[in-house]
């Protein structure tokens, strides 16, 4: 499984969603107060996350 999306539970008591490659962490999701609302959050960026511009904010 080279990618994939983890959802776990941060010390809190928070689900949370990360997205890995090749076993590193490519990014993190906020905490969210259910399961449901991590997994909604993984279909979102599912759907939405093809169709995003990237904006570059560095000053190079």
């Amino acid at each position: 499984m080279s990618h994939h999306f983890e959802i776990y539970k941060d010390k809190a008591g928070e689900f949370r969603v990360r997205f890995k490659y090749n076993s590193e962490i490519m990014f993190s999701t906020e905490g969210y107060a259910s399961k449901a609302s991590a997994k909604n959050a993984i279909e979102s960026i599912k759907k939405n996350g093809p169709e995003a511009e990237v904006v570059d904010n560095s000053d190079a």
